[in-house]
């Protein structure tokens, strides 16, 4: 039986991990175990079939990035003991001139909270056990920071602003109606004693 490889998006501009990988039989449509009738197209794998499109990806360059490796947090065993698997990834935000300047000043108010006194920022990942992994997660992390950072906010016109304001009056009108009843119904079970 032969084995095609398909390698999935994922921990671009990392050099020498290509992503993840899965195994499938030819015939299969991708799917392991699931029968194909041979008339049909073969189906490529669910890794390229993509039903939003992505902007392109961030080019982050690795020999500009500062990485270390240090010893992990929490639990597992000897493994932790033994193994540098968590990955840090710093780097000097004013002078990244790979990121665009409105989107590097963006972020530095979004993540003050990254950056060092040096001016660095600062991404750790120790979800994984394997280096690579947790190197290809932190920047997996810068490429959704500067994602985020880029993206504009939505305006809200007027009409829509006056249509919630109403909504949220309407809703506090049916609110405060349900309360008196409520009230009521609970004074009218009250008892007179005199």
């Amino acid at each position: 039986m032969v084995f095609h490889w398909d390698i999935c998006a994922g921990g671009r501009g990392l050099p020498g991990w290509a992503g993840p990988v899965r195994a499938r039989v030819p015939g299969s449509g991708g799917n392991p175990g699931t029968p194909q009738n041979p008339r049909d197209p073969p189906t490529p794998p669910r890794c390229l079939l993509q039903e939003e499109p992505q902007p392109p990806a961030l080019d982050i360059p690795v020999a500009r990035l500062t990485v270390s490796y240090s010893r992990s947090s929490g639990p597992g065993g000897q493994n932790v003991n033994k193994v540098n698997s968590k990955a840090e990834v710093r780097f000097h935000l004013a002078s990244a001139d790979w990121i665009p300047e409105a989107v590097r000043q963006k972020m530095a108010l979004m993540h003050r909270n990254k950056i060092n006194r040096a001016g660095e920022l600062i991404v750790t990942s120790e979800e994984s056990r394997y280096q690579m992994r947790n190197l290809a997660i932190c920047l997996e992390k810068i490429r959704t920071m500067v994602t985020e950072a880029i993206e504009k906010p939505k305006v809200v016109s007027k009409e829509t602003t006056q249509q919630l304001i109403e909504r949220v009056e309407k809703m506090n009108r049916e609110r405060l109606r349900q309360k008196k009843i409520h009230s009521a119904i609970k004074q009218s079970r009250k008892a007179d004693f005199d």
